[in-house]
């Protein structure tokens, strides 16, 4: 018996070794951090295998998540629900439908949510378009386009999206479902956007001045769009103004973490903001914690590329999407 528990505890200190998320994955650089997270919290490894996981989102309805596996052009469902409990496949496709002739990447849905109507809003890469699932017809997704172009120029591929209280969509557009990115020869804008999409409105350009727009979310009073831009050479988040109509205007920069993307793995990607004004952004080494006035808090350390984060509705677990694993950490009470 003694050596059977000694094999089991070899065992299962040889996969914790195996395991690249950090044991201790909270690094403090204020105090102000432990009231949003513990010091000794860590992370919940909730599955893996996927190519690049991304687009968290959590089902109001089911309490279930949502993410997406863009390169398998699938999304994922993790359940905690007895009917439903652990990962299932939820849709495929989920971002490439063959909507265009042209050659593409195939990539599927990248980030994922909820509309005020309770509907599935998903940003596909693939089909170059925001589109709404509208039902799954023998197995097979059924997706109606909201917007798939500029001014008669075809999208790049919508890489994340949110809703204002208005019922309009913001959303990012790099180009990072085209081969070779901005010199492919399917990119047929300039520049690589971030839209305002009102129904029964023409799309309004708010910002082309970010060179990979990607992760973008509001915060709690809706006077602010943070956006974060995934260049190595100019790893930032952005705030721009909301005016109460929704419109944007002027732009600052909230933080620069250039710096570390030399030693660090990963890039400013997805990220959430909690109803204390708080982000919780990707970026170099995990998933760094901000105040509103810009100060970094600390990181929550992934060991990997984090990509994008979401948030159970009381705000007591993140999940978080990263290179290959869904994780999901508890958080303080707010």
């Amino acid at each position: 018996m003694k050596t059977l528990i000694s094999l089991l505890l070899s065992l299962t200190a040889s996969a914790a070794l195996a395991t690249p998320i950090p044991q201790n994955p909270v690094q403090v650089n204020d105090k102000a951090m432990l009231q949003i997270v513990a010091a000794d919290a860590q992370f919940e490894l909730l599955a893996e295998g996927f190519r690049w996981a991304e687009g968290p989102v959590v089902d109001p309805k089911t309490g279930d998540l949502l993410f997406s596996d863009v390169p398998e052009n699938k999304v994922w469902r993790w359940s905690e629900r007895p009917e439903h409990r652990g990962l299932s496949l939820y849709l495929q496709p989920s971002g490439y439908s063959q909507l265009t002739d042209e050659p593409n990447l195939g990539e599927g849905s990248n980030g994922l949510m909820f509309n005020q109507q309770g509907q599935l809003v998903l940003a596909q890469h693939g089909d170059r378009r925001l589109a709404l699932l509208t039902g799954v017809n023998n197995g097979k997704p059924q997706y109606r386009t909201l917007v798939t172009s500029y001014q008669q120029q075809l999208l790049n591929s919508p890489n994340d999206v949110v809703q204002h209280q208005s019922g309009a969509y913001y959303f990012t557009d790099p180009p990072y479902g085209l081969k070779n990115g901005d010199d492919s020869a399917q990119k047929q804008l300039k520049f690589n956007g971030v839209y305002r999409y009102q129904s029964g409105e023409p799309l309004q350009l708010l910002s082309d001045a970010l060179t990979r727009p990607n992760g973008l979310a509001f915060s709690p009073d809706q006077q602010f769009l943070y956006v974060a831009n995934s260049d190595p050479q100019a790893a930032q988040w952005w705030r721009f103004a909301l005016k109460p109509d929704g419109f944007a205007g002027a732009a600052e920069l909230f933080f620069d973490a250039t710096a570390k993307v030399a030693t660090e793995a990963g890039l400013p990607d997805g990220l959430k903001v909690l109803k204390s004004g708080h982000l919780l952004a990707t970026g170099p080494g995990g998933v760094w914690v901000f105040d509103p006035q810009a100060r970094h808090l600390g990181t929550i350390r992934t060991g990997v590329a984090a990509a994008n984060v979401a948030l159970s509705p009381d705000q007591r677990w993140l999940y978080v999407t990263a290179s290959s694993y869904l994780l999901r950490i508890r958080l303080q009470a707010q």
